[in-house]
């Protein structure tokens, strides 16, 4: 749940603080007090677009913080989200994010006192907070919008079915958008595929091997220098071991004499002795530098009809590189290159009947699912429709009906036979979904746009979010003006709906209506400040009389009436009364 919301800066708020509770939180405030403000703060602190046209001249930018208590189904998925960004909660459970908005329009945002992306309190958002507007209302009149409802409410085991059947029709259409190009583009495509070959043939024949131009070029420059290598080789190998024509001794005996000196005064000065040995070790490298010279003269030579090949295979090698790479390496990799296009320019008539057996084969793998999806969409939606039309009745609608029609989709550009109707299929099925309104008996069952008026839209999707609260979803609902349009008794049963609601949510909503704020566990009021040069709003929490009075100016307009606060007071009974019960 969240526990907190400050706010500065945004809107006509200039610095002010919500202390929410478990159970159900009201906002009121006069037109213009900036109540929208805190949603579109909440908006903000979960990741939503940043209008830098809402933040204040003064400080010049908006800071949105948030303190939420991680519990239930949704705290693990949250605090590995969290912990995947590098962040972290505070020792008492909760997490704290921030959004700041400047009004150049930049943006940040911070979990756990940690600079994260954006979209990680998007992803925290998704988890914990789902918000519901005016515009919501408007998104529940899109077949997509209404086909999405469904689904959802259908359960975890129709999701799965519906995240197989997208991968399966990605699979088939990948397939048949391979076949349609191959046929669409033969002469290209053999054209290109002609090109390859010819590379192919030319570096198959030269055959490259990987490093073989520096070897090439070590052994070559060793060739040429033959001469002169032999003789520092020589003459090295003299120096080590002796055996020229000088009379001088070699480095081995002279090393040889030392340590025998050393040692023999080693009694004397045990550091003498150490010395000798470190000396023998010398003697034992000097002598395996003699062999290793020794045959090194004798594996030189200078062959010239060898250095003649190297040229030669060096000067096939510069001609694979000015065409094909920078290197031989690289010759390499544009040959397994060239062979995998190869395969993908393949239009042999082989090919393509193996492309148009496995088309149909995953096609009637995706109409059998397909009919699965619409068998399973067509049990939610009797279940679904029900329970909302139950709904209904409870928010003072009581001959209303809903109904969910499940329809093949029109045959279209990409059509199967799906339990044995031509339909169109796309990625969420084979089926057109819509909701209808049995306003009252003996009226048609209508589309929702046309068959519901504003204050019944309002009173079916809140029924929707009551039946979806059934089956989880995230612990925190906010609810902006969805009350809209709605008076008298249905104001009371929207008011009693929410308040059920927030047994087992935290409830936020933004009303203008007195009997849906009575039913709140606790109430804010965002009141405006116009005694300076520029107009504030704060946000304070009212309790017994002063929340009395509240209500008061909500149902009349006069909140120091006698008779408008005893209305108030009479209402909030009503509420209690209906809240225990």
């Amino acid at each position: 749940m969240l526990e907190e919301l400050r706010i500065t800066g945004l809107g006509v708020i200039e610095d002010t603080t919500l202390p929410l509770t478990r159970g159900m939180n009201v906002i009121t405030g006069e037109t213009g007090a900036g109540k929208t403000m805190v949603v579109t703060g909440l908006g903000l602190l979960f990741g939503g677009r940043a209008d830098a046209g809402r933040v204040r001249a003064e400080p010049g930018r908006a800071t949105v913080e948030g303190r939420l208590r991680l519990a239930g189904n949704a705290a693990s998925a949250v605090a590995a989200r969290v912990a995947e960004a590098g962040a972290e909660g505070d020792d008492d459970g909760t997490l704290l994010m921030s959004r700041t908005v400047t009004v150049e329009g930049r943006s940040k945002a911070h979990v756990g006192g940690r600079t994260v992306p954006v979209s990680l309190l998007s992803d925290v958002g998704e988890q914990v907070v789902a918000v519901h507007g005016q515009s919501d209302q408007l998104r529940l009149l899109r077949p997509s919008e209404q086909r999405g409802a469904l689904d959802r409410f259908a359960g975890p085991e129709h999701e799965k079915l519906l995240v197989e059947f997208k991968e399966l029709f990605g699979r088939w259409r990948g397939v048949a958008d391979d076949l349609a190009d191959r046929r669409a583009n033969m002469r290209t495509r053999a054209q290109e595929a002609d090109l390859l070959r010819l590379g192919l043939d030319e570096i198959t024949r030269v055959d490259p091997q990987a490093g073989e131009d520096e070897e090439l070029r070590a052994e070559a420059q060793r060739l040429e220098h033959a001469e002169g290598l032999r003789t520092a080789a020589h003459i090295a190998h003299q120096a080590i071991a002796g055996g020229g024509e000088t009379d001088s001794e070699d480095a081995t005996s002279l090393v040889g004499t030392a340590r025998r000196t050393l040692e023999s005064q080693s009694t004397v000065d045990a550091k003498l002795g150490e010395y000798a040995a470190r000396l023998e070790e010398a003697a034992s490298l000097l002598g395996d530098v003699s062999v290793e010279l020794s045959t090194y003269l004798a594996s030189l030579d200078a062959d010239p009809a060898r250095l003649q090949q190297i040229y030669e295979r060096r000067a096939a090698l510069r001609s694979l590189t000015r065409k094909y790479a920078d290197d031989v390496d690289g010759v390499i990799a544009w040959a397994d290159n060239a062979r995998s296009r190869l395969a993908a320019l393949d239009t042999s008539d082989e090919l393509l009947e193996e492309l148009e057996r496995e088309m149909t084969r995953l096609a009637g793998e995706v109409a059998e699912l397909a009919a699965k999806l619409r068998a399973a969409r067509l049990e939610a939606a009797g279940r679904f429709a029900d329970k909302v039309t139950v709904e209904l009745a409870g928010l003072a609608m009581p001959h209303a009906r809903i109904s969910v029609l499940v329809v093949p989709r029109p045959a279209g550009d990409i059509s199967l036979v799906v339990d044995g109707v031509e339909s169109g299929v796309t990625p969420d099925g084979a089926d057109d979904i819509e909701l209808r309104l049995l306003a009252h008996p003996g009226a048609p069952a209508l589309p929702l746009q046309k068959g519901a008026s504003g204050g019944e839209l309002s009173r079916v999707m809140l029924a929707i979010e009551v039946v979806f609260a059934g089956v989880g979803g995230p612990p925190t609902l906010v609810f902006d003006e969805v009350d809209s349009g709605v008076g008298g008794r249905a104001a009371v049963e929207i008011g009693r709906r929410l308040a059920r609601l927030a047994r087992n949510h935290q409830v936020l909503v933004v009303t203008h209506l007195p009997q849906v704020a009575a039913f709140a566990d606790r109430h804010l009021v965002v009141a405006k400040d116009t005694g300076g040069a520029i107009t504030t709003s704060g946000v304070r929490v009212v309790e017994e009389t002063e929340r009395a009075r509240e209500l008061a100016r909500m149902l009349a307009g006069l909140p120091d009436s006698d008779l408008g606060i005893a209305h108030a007071e009479e209402l909030l009974a009503v509420a209690a009364r209906e809240r225990a019960a």
